[in-house]
């Protein structure tokens, strides 16, 4: 199946093996839609929504998500670097749980001030990705690498860290009530305070 000028909604659609790389897809509505191992490399969400769909390994890198709405979609074993998702259409009512993201890339994506309760990002890569003032709380972040990642005056409340791995969280600048981490990772939050760790 593939992606038609004059269609504007797609319901139960399965897209597989298409390539949509540096294309504008605009004002479309995708509900309950899988894309199988498709490439949207470099290409441009304009005004879309996507509601109850699965994108299963495809490329994403550094598409621009303008205004496009997602709600309850899955990310699995995809690549997704250099993504902004500020630029999004986020709802003015905070819902919860919008974005999963399962063994994927997401290095270097920017989630700056959003409203992310109950994200998922499991057994991702998820280098120098932006987090700052942003509501991660009861977050499941278990067994990803948040290498360089920006965590300020972030709410981690209940989030999970289990088995994460290279996080810097300042536990002063941040809201970590609550939330779970592992040893020996989770001796990165001494770093924070102004003392001096002996073996």
């Amino acid at each position: 199946m593939k992606i038609s000028d004059n269609q504007t909604v797609y319901i139960n659609t399965f897209f597989k093996d298409i390539n949509f790389c540096n294309e504008k897809i605009e004002k479309k509505e995708f509900d309950n839609c899988t894309f199988t191992r498709c490439n949207f490399s470099s290409s441009e969400f304009i005004k879309c929504k996507f509601l109850d769909c699965a994108f299963k390994e495809c490329n994403l890198s550094l598409i621009k998500v303008n205004q496009s709405k997602f709600f309850d979609v899955v990310f699995e074993d995809s690549k997704l670097i250099g993504i902004n998702w500020t630029m999004a259409a986020w709802p003015s009512i905070k819902l919860s749980n919008t974005l999963k993201f399962h063994r994927c890339i997401i290095n270097d994506n920017s989630f700056l001030g959003l409203f992310l309760k109950e994200i998922v990002i499991l057994e991702c890569k998820a280098h120098d990705v932006d987090f700052r003032d942003a509501d991660c709380s009861q977050a499941d972040f278990s067994y990803s690498d948040f290498k360089g990642c920006l965590f300020s005056n972030t709410n981690l409340t209940e989030a999970n860290f289990e088995e994460a791995i290279n996080y810097s969280i300042n536990v002063f600048s941040n809201v970590i009530k609550k939330a779970k981490f592992t040893l020996p990772e989770a001796v990165n939050l001494l770093q924070s305070l102004d003392i001096e760790l002996l073996e």
